[in-house]
């Protein structure tokens, strides 16, 4: 009688029961296609990194979304979604109902507007010093308010999402994509990139003005640097330092101010020494 006692009411349904009938689904399909991505979970946890749990926050905080979002949490744990895929603008899956029958999900994500996206970029100078420092969620706490800022961050709110599911459930948000909408914060666990490639937005651009701002400082560290030797070299030939025997032993002298001062002082008493010596020599 299935999932259901002779009094019409549903009988319960423990979690390894669930599990075992999703895995035996998922054999059938890969069967008939083997590029089929199922969605895993790793552990009990929906999301464990920065990019995963803050997807999650953003659905929640939403009261369009807060009062039926969870409902799809039991089928991401007993492996109700199958065929999971994540492209740009789009998730796609397919979702085992409570029966055997699967049903498809689309959902649509608009992309970042080129003002939201400006600003955060804008914002973002000088703040991420590596891709690898964005990937992992490493930056500013000032930054994670950017991202996260409701309505403007990074994260669509409900008006920048449109779903649909061939299941009859009448409810705005069924479990199914309730369901798929959490497996997009299970995927960015294993890639956060996902997550620039959905809302089609660069990740390399929020590093690039960083990089920009670093070659300058560089550049300008190393003007000074080639100033300072340049006026180096002017004192050494104006005071009669043998240059050509330093530049040919390699140890052409990089002189601070204060020793470029001591060396000057030095010079001038070496030419009156040498001056009165002369005029002792005339008079004798």
């Amino acid at each position: 009688m299935g999932y259901y006692y002779y009094s019409g009411f549903p009988r319960y349904v423990s979690v390894g029961e669930k599990r075992v009938k999703a895995q035996k689904k998922l054999k059938q399909l890969k069967k008939k296609n083997s590029h089929i991505t199922p969605l895993i979970l790793h552990g009990t946890k929906l999301a464990h990194t920065w990019w995963g749990k803050a997807w999650n926050k953003n659905l929640e905080k939403y009261a369009d979304y807060s009062n039926r979002i969870g409902r799809g949490r039991s089928y991401i744990r007993n492996g109700f979604v199958f065929d999971f895929k994540i492209n740009p603008g789009e998730i796609t899956s397919l979702v085992q109902g409570t029966g055997s029958r699967l049903y498809k999900i689309a959902i649509k994500i608009n992309p970042l507007s080129k003002k939201t996206w400006n600003e955060i970029k804008k914002k973002c100078e000088g703040k991420i010093e590596s891709l690898e420092e964005l990937i992992e969620g490493k930056f500013p706490k000032d930054l994670i308010e950017i991202f996260t800022t409701k309505g403007k961050g990074l994260f669509p709110s409900p008006k920048e999402i449109k779903f649909s599911c061939s299941c009859p459930d009448w409810a705005n948000m069924c479990k199914h994509i309730a369901a798929t909408l959490y497996g997009v914060g299970v995927k960015l666990d294993d890639d956060p990139k996902l997550f620039f490639l959905l809302r089609k937005a660069e990740m390399d651009d929020l590093i690039t003005e960083t990089l920009r701002d670093k070659s300058k400082k560089m550049l300008k560290k190393a003007e000074k640097k080639t100033s300072r030797v340049i006026d180096d070299l002017d004192a050494i030939k104006m005071f009669g330092i043998n240059i050509d025997e330093k530049i040919s032993s390699g140890k052409i002298p990089i002189l601070t101010k204060t020793k470029r001062k001591k060396s000057i002082i030095k010079t001038k008493a070496t030419k009156k020494k040498a001056e009165n010596q002369t005029q002792k020599e005339k008079r004798a």
